[in-house]
């Protein structure tokens, strides 16, 4: 998917100009909206996420460096972000009920494109249950790699570290997911055994 960088100011004024946020997210609604039905399995919170997501990159559109990746990586970022903070309040609050409080309708049309978006994901949750029993470090570039798609370079950026560091902890996580399941990665996103 090619990406359209710009430089930090430009994101920034992108954040300020409604027409220019609107062909921003355009541009990238479908990429995070896949990434958070990746690791959530209902319609209301894949929605919900992604416009978390959306409205967190306004308030960090200033945070952007051309310089250490690009735009998708960087958004990815921001969202992987907020997945886990989701993951972990939904954890704090898994004994409470009236989850839906709060949220706006979806009518059958919305639930029935996120449910297709959810099952079109599905290839992808073998492959980030496997991935889930490795070290936190080696978990984040195998998502971000050979999940989510990003190069090497880009998962670096997302992640804030060294593309040599993130080369290294993916030849680790991916010999750890072979000595684990005795698949390799494509194997597992493709469920072939």
């Amino acid at each position: 998917m090619a990406d359209t960088s710009s430089s930090s100011s430009d994101l920034r004024l992108t954040m300020r100009d409604p027409e220019a946020f609107e062909a921003f997210y355009r541009r990238h609604a479908e990429r995070v909206s896949r990434f958070v039905a990746r690791r959530v399995a209902d319609p209301h919170t894949v929605d919900d996420l992604t416009t978390e997501v959306f409205l967190a990159v306004i308030d960090a559109g200033h945070t952007y460096r051309p310089d250490r990746g690009s735009e998708a990586a960087w958004l990815l970022g921001v969202a992987r972000n907020v997945v886990a903070s989701e993951l972990r309040r939904e954890a704090r609050e898994l004994h409470k009920s009236g989850r839906a409080a709060g949220r706006r309708p979806l009518d059958a049309d919305d639930i029935a494109c996120l449910e297709e978006r959810i099952d079109a994901e599905r290839a992808a949750r073998p492959l980030l249950a496997a991935i889930a029993e490795l070290p936190r470090g080696l978990r984040a570039v195998a998502e971000l790699v050979d999940v989510d798609g990003l190069s090497v370079a880009d998962a670096a950026a997302a992640l804030r570290i060294r593309v040599g560091t993130a080369r290294v902890r993916l030849h680790r996580a991916r010999r750890r997911l072979v000595a684990l399941s005795g698949r390799c990665p494509e194997t597992l996103l493709e469920g072939s055994s």
